[in-house]
């Protein structure tokens, strides 16, 4: 069976970006950016991003493009006995990041329809937690399903099934070749509109003002390391399986150099609109911006609709705030559920509308969970166990394949083969050495702070429960998996440096 490729470098791109622009880039950059320093928290970004986001972008590509195949497939034809990591990532972000990702993808599905009455109200705050989420009082108590964010995860569901079940070039490129422009045009009429507010310079000051004495701070070079690791996409297998459907002669740097910077500067276009906006609201209600900004979904659910109802129009700056939302999640769904598909085509050799369609069915049916009173509980749990143990730990052992036992030399040269833009040993040693050290750090601090206080103050039994062992569990299917017979020949073959000389 012939392997399903892009139909043109655009389409690739594009899927690249839609897949690392998400949700995250439009509320947690910004955030971050405000929290550490302003303007100055640019300069840990960036390092991070050369240092680890942009060489760990180039590997990931490389070696989809380089073995021909999904993470699992790529990482059995390195060494038979890794084929596990493979599964292990695509199956962590299958069956848990976009379980509850679709869930908030559906809030804000939800609010996208509120906002043209503004339907939460005058007390946001109270109405996302009390009448729409209905939290529970902890996480062993689900208590009842939301109807309204059931309903719009069917519609999530059903948008990410279509489009996958369309395959690569009909479903996936061209799915991101409408959405992605939408989204820019979208963000730009934010920026533009949220501009022109009163005290928008205010919230602009706040967001770039520059606080060099932050940048001593180790926790401030931590979440720029963990940002660009999270808004790439790395350690999600996806970038991986999106470069195996590449043709023999890919531009792997450039690709690597164009989606990290597509994506980095949509963020912090994207934190323009957010701070113009928190600028309007703390003028207008003569607040300091420090009571105005808050956290990631607070800052996008509580903060953002507070503003919006105090805004000439806000109902339809609210809407295209929150289609925002959906563009942006949706683009990021679709590509965490190909990353599996993949994976199931190149073992099993299954068929992928079957498999799109079963696959969308059980991640809607798991997804349910985090619909329910003590959904928002669930999600913060799993979030923090998979983004902070589960992808971190993806990202060490991928280094320590690549580099060690398939070899950055041998990577290297087959990506200098094919791009216009050579890399030198430099990256060898950062694969190698300098951004396993990164995530090892990243790793034990976490760990450590784990250990000293339980996370988010819930009990050690949830926490284990819940977080723990989703990982312990979704790492024993992966070695059941792997230790199945491949139904294909794929990992037979060899990769492309492996069939073509130097």
């Amino acid at each position: 069976m012939a392997r399903e490729e892009w139909n043109s470098q655009l389409g690739f791109l594009l899927a690249a970006v839609g897949s690392a622009i998400g949700l995250g880039n439009i509320w947690r950059f910004s955030y971050l950016a405000y929290e550490h320093g302003g303007g100055a928290f640019l300069i840990p970004y960036i390092i991070a991003l050369l240092t680890a986001g942009i060489p760990l972008l180039i590997l990931e590509y490389g070696i989809g493009h380089e073995r021909i195949g999904s993470a699992p497939l790529a990482y059995a034809k390195i060494r038979k006995n890794w084929e596990w990591l493979g599964w292990w990532a695509v199956l962590f972000v299958m069956f848990g990041i976009v379980l509850y990702y679709s869930a908030v993808i559906s809030w804000c599905l939800n609010y996208f329809l509120l906002s043209f009455n503004l339907g939460w109200g005058d007390d946001p705050d109270s109405f996302f937690f009390k009448e729409f989420l209905r939290v529970s009082e902890s996480p062993s108590e689900p208590g009842e399903i939301r109807t309204p964010i059931l309903y719009g995860l069917m519609v999530v569901w059903l948008i990410s099934w279509a489009v996958i079940y369309r395959g690569v070039q009909r479903g996936i490129e061209l799915a991101n070749k409408i959405l992605m422009p939408l989204l820019l045009l979208l963000i730009t009429v934010l920026v533009v509109w949220a501009l022109t507010l009163e005290g928008a310079m205010e919230g602009l000051k706040a967001y770039v003002t520059p606080d060099f004495n932050k940048l001593s701070k180790p926790e401030v070079w931590i979440d720029a390391y963990s940002q660009v690791f999270f808004t790439l996409s790395l350690g999600f297998g996806i970038m991986i399986a999106y470069a195996s459907y590449l043709p023999e002669k890919a531009n792997i740097t450039r690709y690597a150099l164009l989606t990290a910077g597509i994506n980095s500067g949509f963020s912090i276009f994207a934190g323009i609109a957010v701070f113009a906006v928190l600028g309007f609201m703390a003028t207008t209600t003569g607040k300091p911006m420090s009571e105005v900004v808050s956290q990631s979904i607070g800052l996008a659910f509580v903060a953002y609709p507070k503003a919006i109802s105090l805004m000439p129009g806000g109902n339809i700056f609210g809407a295209v705030f929150f289609l925002c939302l959906v563009v942006a999640g949706i683009s990021s769904a679709v590509s965490i559920i190909e990353a599996f598909i993949a994976a199931l085509v190149d073992k099993f050799g299954v068929s992928r509308k079957k498999s799109a369609t079963m696959i969308s069915v059980l991640g809607f049916l798991g997804a349910i969970i985090f619909t329910t009173q003590g959904g928002l509980l669930w999600l913060d749990i799993v979030d923090h166990f998979l983004t902070h143990y589960g992808l971190i730990m993806v990202g060490i052992l991928e280094c320590i394949v690549v580099g060690w036992l398939f070899g950055t030399e041998r990577l290297r040269r087959h990506i200098n083969r094919v791009s216009s833009l050579n890399i030198g040993i430099w990256w060898d040693l950062l694969i190698r050495f300098f951004i396993p050290m990164i995530l090892a750090l990243i790793f034990i601090g976490d760990l450590y702070t784990e250990l000293q206080k339980p996370y988010g103050g819930y009990s050690w039994t949830s926490l284990v429960l819940i977080g723990r062992d989703w990982l312990m569990v979704t790492l024993a299917v992966a070695f059941l998996i792997a230790s199945m017979p491949w139904r294909t020949g794929h990992h037979k073959l060899e990769g492309r440096s492996s069939i073509k000389k130097d």
